[in-house]
């Protein structure tokens, strides 16, 4: 057939054909033949009902996949682009800046979180027209993305709004690219201490270009622990979260509250802390953190100790799967909306 095939919005190819001579041959030709703008797609499974004319109609789904050469174009994308956005944090960090609130009177935005998400998004989308954006500022203006199998940018233009609002340097830009629903690469930049951190899917975690592994800790007792009070203002949340810290001090050496998630998360990634926990996070806090913290050899998963879930809005990571263990049984648990 000479038919030109493009995918449809749920990747699957619905199409009339001619009735092949030899129509066992259909499935090799498919799977050879696909393209989808350049990028390859899997055959996951073709069904052919031939009906009493001389056409049968056939359905294939299908499933985009990228090789390391799309990825490795997606990775040198991002990090010039986010070197570029990092100018824009620096510019703003030290000056009077223009504050507004978002769902509450401690959920912060300025306009550098817009200006650094234009940055990334606008230069995003004119390189990969097809793909998607989960933006935390897009979101706040009701611009929603569900969370698909189709190639999405995941993007927090700054992490840390607080921090950065009060002069404290904990403040980062994180970007993570998923594909069918799977982290394939993530990039921290702080830019205030000019530190960057990365991972792509199976080849480790790095720190301005060096490899990093977490701290193999396995006994809470000896354990520098992160966690984070979040925005939320409710007296119910907040007396969880209280508890769950006195309960967690009485074990470890400490705990750290930095107020940024995708930093804490490269902390444990590069073992200067042993875990972190945290509940009301969104899918753009952590979706970077989580895949370099795992590429550096931590254990995450909910704090339930059942897999995380990106869009549950709550994460455990700690150095080991034992320490993991231990903390989960101590946490009063918190279900959010989902993302």
């Amino acid at each position: 057939t000479n038919e030109r095939w493009e995918l449809d919005e749920n990747d699957v190819l619905n199409m009339t054909f001619l009735i092949y001579p030899r129509a066992k041959q259909l499935k090799r030709d498919v799977s050879v033949l696909l393209k989808n703008h350049g990028e390859a797609i899997k055959l996951i499974s073709i069904e052919a009902e031939k009906s009493l004319t001389t056409t049968f109609r056939c359905e294939i789904k299908l499933k985009l996949i990228m090789t390391e050469e799309d990825i490795d174009i997606y990775y040198k994308t991002i990090l010039n682009l986010i070197s570029l956005a990092g100018k824009v944090v620096c510019e703003g960090f030290s000056i009077t800046k223009r504050v507004e609130t978002k769902d509450g009177a401690a959920d912060l935005v300025t306009e550098f979180d817009q200006r650094v998400e234009e940055i990334l998004i606008k230069n995003l989308q004119e390189k990969f027209p097809t793909h998607k954006f989960i933006g935390e500022e897009s979101t706040a203006i009701g611009i929603k993305t569900t969370f698909s199998d189709d190639p999405t940018w995941i993007i927090d233009p700054i992490d840390g709004t607080t921090n950065f609002v009060h002069g404290l340097p904990f403040v980062t830009i994180s970007v993570a690219l998923a594909i069918n629903k799977q982290v394939v690469l993530g990039v921290i930049y702080n830019p205030i201490m000019n530190d960057l951190y990365s991972a792509i899917h199976g080849k480790g975690a790095f720190k301005n270009g060096r490899p990093i592994k977490c701290s193999k800790q396995t006994n809470l007792a000896l354990s520098q622990i992160l966690g984070e009070y979040g925005s939320s203002r409710d007296a119910n949340i907040l007396n969880v979260k209280c508890k769950n810290f006195q309960v967690i001090i009485a074990k470890v050496h400490s705990i750290r509250a930095l107020g940024s998630a995708a930093m804490n998360l490269c902390l444990v990634a590069e073992g200067a802390c042993d875990a972190y926990f945290e509940y009301g996070v969104h899918i753009w806090d952590y979706a970077a953190g989580d895949l370099i913290a795992r590429e550096a050899g931590a254990y995450t998963c909910d704090p339930s100790g059942i897999p995380l879930n990106l869009i549950h809005r709550r994460i455990l990571c700690a150095a080991t799967k034992e320490l993991a263990e231990q903390i989960s049984p101590l946490l009063t648990h918190i279900d959010y909306p989902h993302d």
